[in-house]
């Protein structure tokens, strides 16, 4: 592991020193030192709130990354962008994003590690590169960190909304019109599995716009999350009294259990680049068995117009300037 050190130039705090020096978050700061990465004068030290004096000598480390013995790696992860700092991926239905105790099978983490593809390491040992997570069963673009550097500044953009990311869904009827649900997430007191609009839930703010329906009244509809809750997008439709196609969990009934996964796709990341500052827009193919299903119940050549990647800015913006 690579031991990083400096002396203390101004007496303060463990966490508010380290966070000055390294130009880290508080967050990612202070779970270095509680996993006994940081030391002062020789001893460890696990304790953010140490007080520090002029002259003491601080050293800290990474964690190094190790894969998993037991994953095995027998699936591919299309990559849209690579570049020294950073990639994008479109990540398919199934594969969870970072191990867990309850996760038994290889993730996309495992995956990374596995190609050898390196990664940032400020989100602990189990999330390395991972600046933001998508559900096991939505597909779509994510994007990782190969630097802390890199890391650091991608997740600035999430906390200040100049990332993003726009979805498709199809769902079990039509919306009655487009428009954003403004409603707190948490989770359910009646089944730990799902989460709710709930009184004193977490603030979540989606905005829904209608794309195109199929004679069978499946609608196909873009997402925008102003938030990031988890499950928000089928949470919020599911307080509209809608279902995205094949989510169960969330109430959507399939009479012939034709549909095998969620038919939810993170279409279109947007974001500026880490190092260049240059803005960059990155589309994420649907996967051939939603591709499938779509020219199956929908007009092709609407649908293809519908979902231009450089139309779907500006359904927000209307929707937004409405509101």
């Amino acid at each position: 592991m690579d031991l990083k050190s400096f002396e203390v130039e101004q007496a303060g705090r463990l966490d508010k020193v380290l966070t000055d020096v390294l130009g880290e978050s508080r967050n990612q700061v202070e779970q270095l030192i509680k996993e006994g990465l940081v030391s002062v004068n020789g001893i460890n030290i696990l304790k953010t709130g140490k007080k520090l004096s002029i002259g003491d000598k601080v050293e800290y480390r990474f964690k190094e990354i190790v894969p998993k013995e037991a994953a095995v790696i027998d699936f591919d992860v299309e990559i849209i962008y690579e570049d020294d700092v950073m990639l994008v991926v479109n990540k398919p239905s199934g594969l969870v994003v970072h191990p867990a105790p309850s996760v038994k099978e290889a993730t996309l983490v495992d995956w990374l590690v596995h190609k050898g593809i390196s990664l940032s390491t400020m989100s602990g040992e189990e999330r390395h590169g991972i600046v933001h997570r998508i559900d096991k069963d939505t597909t779509g673009a994510l994007v990782i960190a190969k630097t802390n550097e890199a890391h650091q500044k991608l997740s600035e953009q999430l906390q200040d909304k100049s990332m993003g990311r726009y979805y498709l869904a199809l769902i079990d009827y039509p919306l009655k019109d487009s428009g954003i649900v403004e409603k707190p997430i948490g989770r359910n007191p009646n089944n730990r599995l799902k989460m709710d609009v709930v009184q004193n839930g977490k603030d979540a703010k989606s905005a829904f716009h209608k794309l195109t329906e199929s004679p069978k009244q499946i609608e196909l509809i873009a997402v925008k999350l102003f938030t990031g809750r988890t499950h928000q997008i089928r949470v919020h439709l599911e307080n509209l009294g809608r279902h995205i196609l094949g989510d169960a969990l969330y109430g959507f009934k399939s009479k012939k259990d034709t549909i095998k996964r969620v038919y939810l796709h993170a279409y279109k990341l947007y974001m500026y680049h880490p190092t260049t500052g240059k803005k960059m827009e990155f589309v994420a193919p649907l996967f051939p068995d939603m591709q499938e299903y779509i020219n199956q119940e929908f007009e092709k050549g609407e649908v293809h117009e519908k979902i231009n990647p450089d139309l779907i800015d500006g359904y927000f913006t209307t929707i937004t300037n409405r509101m």
